[in-house]
This record gives C-alpha cells, sequence and structure tokens, in this order.
C-alpha cells in the first residue's frame, strides 16, 4: 500500500477539486441542480476547503438529475481531460453510482487492481433515489440494498476480506450474473421513482443512521457555499444535515480516525 506524504495527498485533492470544477461546470450549462454532500460540505462549513487528511470529494443529485448529468457528460464532457464512469456504460464496472475521473492519472484502490476498468483519480456522483415513508418500510429497504450492495461488492470483497468464511460468502455471490444483479438494481431504481416520501438516500451506499436515510428538502433547497476558493452549491441547511450525519461535526477526530483510501498504485500529473 501507498502511504503518501501531505504534499501528495494535497495534489491528489487540486485533481479533485479540478473534477467537482467540471461537473460544476456542466451543471450549470444545463441547468442541473447538485449539491457537494458528506466529507465535502463538511469541509467546507469546517475548513472553507478540503478536510486536511480526506482524497475524496463527493455530489449528489437527485435521480432525474443524476440521469440529466449522465447525458450531459455525453454531449459536453471535456474528454481531453475527463470520463465519467457507471455500471450502465462501463462494462465490469460494479459501483452503483456514478465516479468522474481524470485522464493521464491512476488511483488503483487496494484489492481493486484486477477490476476491467481504468481507475483515475476521481470523485463520486451519487443518484439520490425516494426510500419509503415509514422507517420500518426504510429499514427493510436498507436490508434489501445491503444485499445488492454486497453482490455487486464480491469481486472485491473475496479478495480484500480477511475473514475466510467471508470471503467464501463472497465468491459464491461473485459467481451471480452480473445482469441478475443489475437487473434487480434496475427494478429498485424504478420502483423508487413511483415512491412518494419525504426520504432519500444513494441505494448502493452505505446509509449508517437510524433512519435509513436522508431528508429530501435537503437537496432542495441549495445555496453557493465556498470550497477552496471557489462557489459550489452545498445544502442551505448545513447545520441540520452536518448534525444529522457527523453530530458534533465542528470537533476534529482523534488523529486514529483520520483516514486515507489505501492505494496501491498511484499517478497524477505533472501539471494540474
Amino acid at each position: 500500500m501507498i502511504h503518501y506524504d501531505q504534499e501528495t495527498l494535497r495534489r491528489i485533492q487540486l485533481v479533485q477539486l479540478g473534477l467537482l470544477k467540471e461537473a460544476d461546470r456542466i451543471c450549470r450549462k444545463h441547468d442541473i441542480p447538485y449539491v457537494i454532500i458528506a466529507g465535502t460540505l463538511l469541509g467546507a462549513v469546517r475548513h472553507k476547503g478540503f478536510i486536511p487528511w480526506d482524497d475524496d470529494a463527493d455530489i449528489a443529485l437527485l435521480r432525474k438529475d443524476y440521469d440529466r448529468f449522465v447525458a450531459a457528460c455525453r454531449e459536453d464532457l471535456d474528454t481531453d481531460s475527463f470520463y465519467f464512469q457507471d455500471h450502465r456504460i462501463t462494462p465490469g464496472y460494479r459501483w452503483g453510482y456514478g465516479k468522474l475521473r481524470r485522464k493521464d492519472t491512476v488511483f488503483l484502490r487496494e484489492h481493486q487492481e484486477h477490476m476491467p476498468y481504468e481507475q483515475g483519480v476521481f470523485i463520486d456522483i451519487f443518484p439520490l433515489d425516494a426510500v419509503p415513508q415509514s422507517r420500518i418500510g426504510r429499514a427493510v429497504k436498507n436490508f434489501e440494498c445491503f444485499l445488492v450492495r454486497k453482490a455487486l461488492y464480491a469481486p472485491v470483497g473475496r479478495i480484500a476480506d480477511k475473514d475466510p468464511l467471508k470471503k467464501r460468502v463472497y465468491d459464491l455471490l461473485s459467481r451471480i450474473p452480473d445482469r441478475s444483479i443489475f437487473g434487480h438494481l434496475e427494478k429498485m431504481i424504478a420502483k423508487a421513482e413511483k415512491t412518494r416520501s419525504e426520504w432519500v438516500r444513494i441505494l448502493m451506499f452505505p446509509t449508517p443512521n437510524r433512519e435509513y436515510g436522508y431528508l429530501r428538502r435537503w437537496y432542495l433547497d441549495c445555496e453557493e457555499i465556498w470550497f477552496e476558493g471557489i462557489p459550489f452549491y452545498g445544502i442551505k441547511d448545513t447545520d441540520g444535515y452536518l448534525t444529522f450525519k457527523f453530530g458534533d461535526y465542528m470537533t476534529l477526530p482523534p488523529e486514529s480516525g483520520r483516514k486515507t483510501h489505501p492505494v496501491s498504485q498511484l499517478k497524477l500529473p505533472e501539471k494540474i
């Protein structure tokens, strides 16, 4: 595993800043609502930019806007510098959300070296889908999401997991045909489109809170927020969202909790 120093981390962040700027450019041009979320929004509020030890960035869009963003990328993405991936357009891609990546870079996550697609420095592009209004319904949906997510993760889990029993389970899950897993995911998405609810979530990403979702209104009411000296769109009710997600979000975590993603190969452009 590569342990990069602070200078290298900062260069990764600057590449990701360029990716955020490209996503923002496309969204503004096509009038597509989006928000920076999670640690990216926390960094904007607490550090006015990247969390100093963070090596990723996230934006989220409601499903209909995510689909518009994917279509806009086909038309307007600067393909000299960037490329977009998701399971509908990238063979072998196993994640239920998109990634915008920088060309001429390598950011190989540990245990994902065998995955059959290009892996450059990226930001995550998350679609948000409706989940049931009742908490019980959301809990049931959460379990379904967990099962499908683990099936998608299986080709990595059978290598990465240290527990022999779990490795065996992942090996069995990895034999499920892709068309079956993604076919079920598409049915989940179609069902979500017909669900009327105040709650949404990223279906194929853990939602570690007791409500098993996030309030839709957070993603509808946005405003510009400065991040690394650049205005991006963020959730207007930053305190409500960040408190819900992180608790006492202005308190720094202990140094043991300040971790970066494990990577086995890294290549950054000479000029960022």
